[in-house]
């Protein structure tokens, strides 16, 4: 049970930096953090109440989260460059 403190103290760390964070890039490492705890927390709860079907939950959370991270960024990287071309 004290696992699950802590990752809530961490959870809370990690929002102010999402809400803090000096640049886009900070924000994002932050976003990717929560979404690592919010899996583990998926994991956690599974695996206490002995429901299988809660990691297929997990896992498809952290596929859609990779994903989207990938295309934020890609996005970002995309629209640097052509504030760099003009």
């Amino acid at each position: 049970m004290y696992v699950l403190w802590v990752m809530l103290v961490f959870l809370a760390l990690y929002i102010v930096l999402i809400l803090r964070g000096p640049s886009i890039w900070d924000r994002l490492l932050g976003m990717s953090l929560v979404s690592a705890k919010v899996i583990l927390f998926i994991l956690i709860y599974a695996s206490l109440n002995e429901t299988s079907f809660l990691l297929d939950y997990a896992i498809l959370y952290a596929l859609a989260g990779f994903v989207g991270m990938f295309f934020i960024i890609l996005f970002l990287s995309n629209k640097r460059r052509k504030e760099r071309r003009k």
